[in-house]
């Protein structure tokens, strides 16, 4: 719903309590210009905040306008200026607005109702509305972004048992009527009445040349702003707070310097201290100086993306230099609105801090920025506000608080990007779609057979087959259109990535479902997994240096080193805009070398992750740095690569171990490396355990390297022993069901499991020695049973691997041994180490033990009696025990803490299907069902009878779950083979070829910068 009416001035005198977030200036100037419309109109404001008064009083002078200084939510609170520390945002929100809340509730509703409020307003305080509901006035929220969606990634990501946060937040959200939003929004599923408005930004005051004047600045100076936000690592808001100092003035003394800013150019830094020392080329703003006016004035900003820099840049086409920031989930919306309308510049965070700016300014300058919206969003929300509280109801139908919250958390969990789910979305909005730009559905039913005359048309296949791949033939007709979105900064550094005279190779990996075994993988279980239909495809070119066309940026780094030509890798993640990752990544290849020798693997560590926003590129660069050091390979060449994967992350699909084969199979083609399949999963194994710092097991590499289609990969895991490839019955089915629920073998769940399974390894151990030292003291007879278990106990108390326990001497001998959970210092007191090279213990933390522990003990029995099973007479019976199989397995899972509410419905809904007369009408059709993988979320396994009934009760499912969430689950079905099946294709552009004309970008108009 639009509202085109601006606010007017009003007879009646109504009061407006305003609420507004802990979490920065932003939120608070965007609230001063709306409190500003309603007291023009007539109306008193009490304005209830954390920030510091003079955001307000400077933007309003009114005796209608109220102060009242109370923090009720704290925002996220950063590690520094650019990073976000996720754990302690949970917490601190947990010690602000959790622990007190009763206290807080009583205190609000009481004081609404002292100022007799005729609205509550919130931007976008959660138990705001709480307060509102309980003291019987409504209320309305105005933001781009609430703070469900927000902790909903720190959740899985550094705090689960955090999780009843988000919970409370979204069904205190759920309370609200409805929701104003503002443009650069995020997706917000508790509210379900949306009314959209345009930007709210503050108005000039002078006109552009007036600031110039008043500058003392002629029109031929380039001016940039210097534009880092106005909060601190501990989120209080002080008006004495020096953000440029806590940019840049680092313990390690890193400063401005005049060689940062091209000639003929000005720096205007906001928020330098007094004692702050600037170059010639930069100068201090006043505290005085009003923001919005010397934006205006500006070519261009330099700074981290918020809602009001945003705005502003994009309303007084200021174009805006912009370095990522970590984990502000809002921060993608807010970015791809800007690059739509051509008003960003992303500029690589290293090169922020060596000076490297150049480039990306005169990148700024030459934009066009185009957005013609409105900018009137404070009027605009002024007068709906006003209205509502005249009585007027915006909402479309009034339903209570928990039938509105409809499961938010799911929508919330998994971040959801998908369009079109509930309301118009604009174009800024829409999520990358396929490498073509089009969805399958919008295809012409001859598209298959036309990509491939193109393909053929268009590149000379000197080695390697497609093998009838669609999205194999996809991708490769993609290489020719990459010029086709010229908006999106991921097509343009693509399009100059390639020299189409010189050769290409190209690789496949698909991702893969964890039928059986799941993470009992790092216990030495055997595994059945299946490669699935989607994967990964990666284009790899190798160059002289004198050949290779650089990036801006990167040849800037490289004339500043002396100008010589050096080896580079240049990389492109194609399809990553609306997420966290840079598109773009690039590094000398000189960087892996320090001081003559090879980076250690801990230092590539803190390499990549020195910047998380491109952190991703360890699963590819990572692929060279093991190469190097395991095989002693040597890269003199520069590489570009192209990285496209239909594998959705966060799913339990194994999307990192599909870039890590694919990747290392690409440089390995490149480079005449004849690496067996299993060689390299294993090689990939390290790129995730010791440079990306994930401590997965080797299953999902091994099933991408070495799965063949339509079948079971049968390994034992001690460490990677494929012992066959098992046929799936053609009566039996297996599918995946998407929870939506992101997932992350990196998050604190499948770590603490991990570790409390190491610990239970090493009690069991420990009790093993134990029982043999106190049978060797007492002596032996010569009965034979106690040789017998004096054999067995020399072997448990050296275990490799938990899964060689069986199962019947687990519970004999250990089980009544193993605690429930154990702190970390106490099992460090006792035990000294856990013996798990990828993890690490934190001594104040507890450890659940028993469960993870016997889990992979039964989880192995289980597998091996599953692929027993496979190979048996086909029957019910036969279908009834793999699912009753997949069944213990799921609740296993959950009893060690890696279980999620959204698995756990999909898995109940397989059983209601299964258990409905039609099911049983039909001689059973689906059978069973299973988180898979890490755990904590992503896809849920389902097998059953193969038939057309079993796929319209997968449809009916996914149905019934859209229906019950709000979110249409992806369904996995098909297979394809491993990268090893593949191997690759060397592919050559054809010299006048249908797609010469199109392909003819330079190498300027195709930098991403």
């Amino acid at each position: 719903m639009r509202i085109e009416e601006a606010v007017s001035a009003s007879s009646k005198h109504l009061v407006f309590a305003y609420y507004v977030t802990g979490h920065g200036f932003g939120h608070a100037t965007r609230v001063a210009e709306v409190v500003r419309q309603l007291i023009l109109a007539g109306h008193d404001v009490h304005v209830v905040t954390g920030a510091p008064a003079f955001v307000f009083t400077s933007a309003v002078d009114s005796p209608r306008l109220f102060i009242r200084k109370v923090l009720l939510d704290c925002g996220a609170v950063q590690a520094d200026a650019l990073t976000v520390d996720r754990l302690a945002s949970l917490e601190k929100y947990s010690e602000t607005a959790v622990k007190p809340r009763a206290e807080i509730l009583a205190q609000e509703t009481e004081w609404l109702n002292s100022i007799k409020a005729d609205l509550v307003v919130s931007d976008v305080v959660p138990v705001a509305c709480r307060a509102a509901a309980d003291a019987g006035i409504r209320s309305v929220c105005v933001t781009n972004f609430s703070w469900d969606f927000i902790y909903a990634e720190y959740v899985m990501a550094a705090g689960i048992h955090h999780r009843s946060i988000v919970w409370q937040i979204a069904e205190d959200y759920s309370h609200c009527e409805f929701l104003i939003r503002l443009p650069g929004y995020c997706p917000m599923p508790a509210f379900r009445d949306v009314i959209d408005v345009p930007l709210v930004v503050r108005r000039l005051h002078k006109s552009p040349k007036e600031v110039r004047e008043d500058l003392g600045v002629a029109d031929d100076v380039k001016l940039v702003i210097l534009n880092f936000g106005g909060q601190n690592h501990a989120h209080h808001l002080t008006s004495d707070f020096c953000l440029y100092d806590f940019v840049f003035l680092q313990p390690g003394g890193w400063q401005l310097k005049e060689e940062f800013l091209p000639p003929g150019w000005l720096g205007l830094v906001c928020g330098a201290s007094e004692s702050t020392n600037l170059p010639p080329n930069f100068r201090k703003l006043d505290k005085e100086a009003y923001t919005p006016d010397i934006i205006a004035a500006c070519d261009c900003m330099l700074g981290k993306i918020g809602y009001g820099t945003a705005s502003e840049a994009l309303a007084y086409k200021c174009p805006f230099v912009f370095v990522r920031r970590d984990y502000f989930n809002e921060e993608p919306f807010l970015r791809n609105m800007l690059e739509f309308y051509q008003c960003g510049v992303e500029m690589i965070r290293r090169d922020l801090l060596t000076g490297h700016w150049r480039p990306y300014l005169e990148r700024a300058v030459s934009l066009n920025p185009c957005y013609e919206g409105g900018i009137n969003g404070a009027e605009m929300a002024a007068h709906i506000l006003q209205e509502t509280a005249f009585g007027k109801n915006y909402a479309s139908d009034k339903l209570s608080g928990a039938r509105r919250l409809r499961d938010a958390i799911i929508l919330g969990y998994q971040l959801q990007r998908a369009t079109g789910r509930d309301v118009a979305i604009p174009e800024w909005y829409v999520n990358a779609e396929s490498q073509l730009g089009r969805r399958p559905s919008d295809r012409p039913a001859d598209f298959e057979s036309a990509l491939v005359e193109s393909v053929i048309d268009d590149f000379e296949i000197l080695h390697g087959n497609v093998q009838g791949f669609p999205d194999t033939v996809a991708f490769l007709h993609s290489l020719t259109e990459l010029h086709a979105n010229p908006k999106r900064r991921e097509s343009r550094a693509a399009a100059s990535l390639f020299n189409w005279e010189e050769e290409i190779y190209v690789t496949r990996a698909p991702g893969r479902l964890d039928v059986m075994g799941g993470i009992a993988d790092y216990s030495g279980s055997l595994v059945l997994q299946m490669p699935i239909k989607e994967a990964c495809h990666v284009a790899l070119q190798r160059l002289h240096p004198s050949r290779h066309k650089l990036w801006k940026h990167a040849a800037a780094r490289q004339n500043d080193k002396g100008g010589e030509a050096t080896a580079v890798l240049q990389i492109v993640s194609y399809g990553s805009e609306l997420g966290y990752r840079s598109p773009t990544f690039d590094m000398d290849l000189s960087d892996f070398m320090e001081d003559g020798k090879l980076m250690s693997y801990e230092r590539a560590r803190k390499y990549f992750a020195q910047d998380p926003s491109q952190k991703w590129a360890a699963y590819v660069a990572g692929a060279i740095l093991v190469l190097m050091t395991e095989m002693g390979v040597r890269f003199n060449d520069s590489i570009t690569m192209m990285i496209s994967s239909a594998v959705p992350e966060g799913k339990g699909v194994s999307s990192s171990a599909s870039v890590e084969v694919a990747s290392m199979s690409a440089i390995a083609a490149a480079h005449g490396l004849n690496i067996d399949p299993r060689d390299l999963a294993i090689l990939c194994q390290k790129v995730e355990n010791h440079i990306v710092g994930a401590p997965c097991g080797v299953m999902d590499q091994m099933t991408s390297a070495c799965g063949e289609a339509n079948k079971l990969l049968a390994m034992i895991c001690q460490p990677a022993e494929i012992v066959g490839l098992v046929e799936i019955p053609n009566h039996i089915r297996v599918w995946g069901i998407d929870s939506g629920i992101r997932h992350s073998i990196g998050g604190a769940d499948y770590g603490s499991v991990r570790i409390g399974t190491f610990m239970g390894l090493k009690m069991i151990k420990s009790k093993a020695s134990d029982e043999l030292s106190d049978m060797q003291t007492n002596g032996l007879n010569n009965d034979e049973v106690e040789q017998d278990d004096l054999e067995l106990l020399k072997q448990e108390a050296s275990l490799d691997y938990l899964c060689n326990l069986p199962p019947h001497r687990f519970e004999a001998l250990y089980a009544k041994q193993i605690p429930n959970s154990i702190i970390g210092q106490s099992f460090l007191d006792t035990y000294k180490n856990h013996n798990d090279p990828v993890t690490t213990i934190d001594d104040k933390r507890t450890y659940g033990v028993r469960f993870p522990t016997m889990h992979p003990i039964y989880e192995n029995f289980r597998v091996k009696t599953f692929k027993s099973l496979l190979t048996s007479t086909a029957s019910t019976d036969q279908l009834t025990a793999l699912g009753e199989l997949l069944y213990q397995c799921h609740y296993s899972y959950s009893a060690c803490g890696l279980g999620s509410d959204a698995t756990d419905r999909l898995v109940h809904l397989v059983q209601e299907v299964q258990h409905s007369a039609a099911s049983k009408a039909e001689d059973t059709t689906l059978c069973g069902a299973k988180i898979t993988g890490g755990g904590s979320g992503g896809t849920v396994c389902v097998i059953g009878r193969n038939c057309l009934k079993s796929g319209e009760q997968i449809i009916e499912i996914q149905q019934r779950y859209k229906k019950q969430t709000g979110y249409l689950p992806f369904i996995f079905e098909g297979s394809s083979p491993g990268s090893g099946k593949f191997g690759y294709l060397k592919i050559r552009h054809r010299t006048g070829s249908r797609s010469d004309v199109r392909m003819g970008y330079t190498s300027d108009e195709g930098s991403p910068i």
